[in-house]
């Protein structure tokens, strides 16, 4: 079986994607891919099918980060395939909320601020980083990499994996 996963942000073109690169490189490090499936959205579909943006996928890559994943939007069928829904602000959760059918899919929601530790006096969330400069989009990648960490720690412990 298959442990799913699924990041949500806005448009995914910024923080759902990274998330998912910042994961999947987590997973591979520790030899999991074979039991993980990552993916991530958005709430919004005026990017689909896009690449990540340009910023984004320039400050991830000097990371080590190769984001190729093309944008598209949240769809029903997501709160019936993954395990875990991942959103990066409150927004974010309120609009999925809003998308599940039932309790069962709700409780699929969690927020990614909550395994953000070493930032964690200054941010509760992942700010969305389209409209700022570089400092946004590396600021981001700082938590996610925190956040993707501690995710990934308790998915283990939950899993016994």
């Amino acid at each position: 079986m298959k442990i799913k996963v699924l990041f949500v942000c806005l448009g995914n073109i910024c923080r759902s994607p990274a998330a998912q690169g910042v994961m999947q490189r987590l997973i591979n490090e520790r030899g999991l891919a074979h039991r993980f499936e990552i993916d991530s959205a958005g709430t919004y579909s005026g990017h689909r099918g896009q690449l990540p943006d340009p910023r984004m996928r320039h400050h991830a890559s000097r990371r080590g980060y190769n984001l190729n994943h093309r944008a598209r939007p949240i769809s029903s069928d997501d709160f019936d395939l993954f395990d875990i829904i991942v959103a990066m602000d409150e927004s974010n959760r309120r609009n999925l909320i809003r998308l599940a059918a039932s309790p069962q899919q709700e409780s699929k929601i969690v927020m990614m601020g909550d395994y953000i530790v070493k930032l964690r006096a200054h941010y509760d969330y992942v700010p969305d980083p389209y409209y700022e400069g570089a400092e946004g989009f590396e600021l981001v990648l700082d938590l996610l990499e925190d956040a993707c960490g501690n995710l990934l720690d308790e998915i283990i412990t939950k899993y016994k994996l």
